[in-house]
């Protein structure tokens, strides 16, 4: 471990990503491991909430530097990494992982294991507009069709396997949240549980594509970033996702235009087969349960002062009301 890191003291729900603390010296020892230079400039960012994050700048450019927390599983970030590495390879903008001069891309850091990457430009949408849907479905679909040559499989441990026991977890205590909600998700999963499909194409993806993991520059994608929730799934099931992410208003309403818009510029890059689209509710209708599940836990079992920041279940549950109502893919526009 290096002299100079410390964990910080938390109140809860502060805004803020960064956990461990790393002093310049540390970072200083830290950086003879690679060949990028010496530090100029070293700060925290202050977004997301599952790892420590700082902006570094060295005498040869600017990069991310980012120490894994306790809720990511060390195994499992050298595949992290090398899919990082080869979508990057293979076209797809997004941070490359910065290899030391042993060739490693992961090694220690105050106790945390650590990785560098490279940094880039843009700014995510705050408020989102049709506008970013398109250049945001063609994206996916390219990341989608970059990740075939990329051969180790990550299974997707909050796939539709996982939810009935992420489910009880909170089932005794979901009421707290709002009346009769147990009932409800209860049903709502047996249902998406027993229709999920199967035998469609399959692949890499992100799995967790929100409008803060995308970078725009004057109009266009430039940059897909935080790919730690990343797996091998089916590929339309990455689309449900941003439509839950990306296609409804501060009211919760559904913007058909919005979907319409990304499903088309997906389109645009890879043609959706018609199971695919048949598909659609439920792949939408397992996003939405997924993500309602997830923060119905940290929602409810989070004590004070852990680094975690919670978000409203409801909002999801409102979107999975949504889903189960939509009869087929039209109502996404399609």
């Amino acid at each position: 471990m290096f002299s100079g890191c410390q964990l910080p003291s938390f109140s809860f729900g502060l805004p803020v990503a960064v956990y461990t603390e790393v002093s310049d010296d540390a970072l200083a020892a830290f950086l003879l491991d690679y060949e990028i230079g010496s530090m100029v400039a070293f700060r925290g960012i202050a977004e997301g909430v599952e790892n420590s994050n700082y902006s570094l700048r060295t005498t040869a450019g600017d990069y991310i530097l980012t120490l894994y927390e306790k809720r990511v599983n060390p195994a499992e970030l050298p595949w992290f990494l090398g899919l990082m590495d080869h979508l990057s390879t293979n076209g797809i903008v997004c941070p490359r992982p910065v290899h030391g001069r042993d060739g490693a891309a992961l090694r220690q850091l105050c106790g945390r294991p650590a990785a560098i990457t490279t940094f880039l430009p843009g700014v995510w949408p705050r408020r989102v507009r049709t506008e970013h849907c398109g250049p945001l479905g063609s994206a996916l679909a390219l990341l989608h069709l970059a990740g075939r040559g990329y051969e180790p499989v990550r299974r997707n441990a909050l796939g539709p396997e996982a939810w009935p026991a992420l489910l009880e977890r909170s089932r005794d205590r979901a009421d707290e949240v709002m009346r009769g909600m147990a009932t409800e998700v209860e049903a709502a999963c047996a249902r998406v549980v027993a229709e999920w499909p199967s035998s469609l194409p399959v692949g890499h993806i992100h799995a967790d594509l929100f409008p803060d993991n995308v970078f725009f520059l004057e109009g266009r994608v430039s940059g897909l970033i935080d790919f730690y929730f990343a797996a091998t799934d089916m590929l339309a099931y990455d689309i449900g996702i941003c439509l839950n992410a990306w296609c409804f208003e501060s009211d919760l309403m559904f913007n058909v235009t919005k979907a319409r818009a990304l499903l088309r510029g997906y389109a645009a890059e890879r043609t959706l087969s018609t199971e695919e689209k048949a598909a659609m509710p439920v792949f939408c209708q397992g996003a939405a349960l997924r993500f309602l599940l997830t923060r119905l836990i940290d929602w409810l079992h989070t004590p004070p002062g852990a680094l975690v920041t919670r978000k409203d279940p409801v909002e999801y549950l409102r979107r999975l009301r949504f889903h189960l109502a939509a009869r087929n893919e039209h109502a996404y526009g399609l």
